[in-house]
């Protein structure tokens, strides 16, 4: 997770990576601000919003997830490792948001892979992923 926190500063500042929210903060960032950035919020247990989490949906992520090969790139804990992110414990609202950008190849510097694998997903099984991650 260090190495994707890394990279995602580095594609923010460079503006490879549109978040017009974090532009402010990223645009002056020097590589060794970047660094102790990644290094502290790598370090930080991952910790569940209070968003309702829904059994039926987290049930038919479960199902999901093998199929579309989630565990294989964020680890079957959905922890993530090395340049893949950490689902586990994500926001509901985020993660749907994200696969949708994702899927409808809307996410400027986004991982031509994680397109792929969620083209043609609907908002319903989107939905069932985000808690099914949310709820690790």
């Amino acid at each position: 997770p260090e190495f994707f926190i890394l990279n995602q500063l580095f594609l923010m500042r460079e503006g490879v990576r549109q978040v017009e929210p974090m532009t402010p903060f990223v645009k002056d960032l020097k590589d060794d601000d970047m660094d102790a950035l990644a290094k502290h919020f790598a370090k930080l247990a991952a910790k569940p919003s209070e968003e309702r989490i829904d059994p039926a949906l987290v049930k038919r992520g479960a199902d999901l997830a093998p199929a579309l090969r989630c565990t294989s790139c964020h680890l079957p804990t959905l922890a993530g490792q090395e340049q893949m992110p950490r689902l586990a414990k994500q926001r509901v609202d985020y993660m749907i948001h994200a696969m949708k950008e994702f899927r409808d190849n809307k996410r400027s510097g986004a991982d031509t892979t994680m397109t792929a694998i969620v083209f043609g997903v609907s908002d319903a099984d989107l939905a069932a992923l985000a808690h099914y991650a949310a709820s690790h």
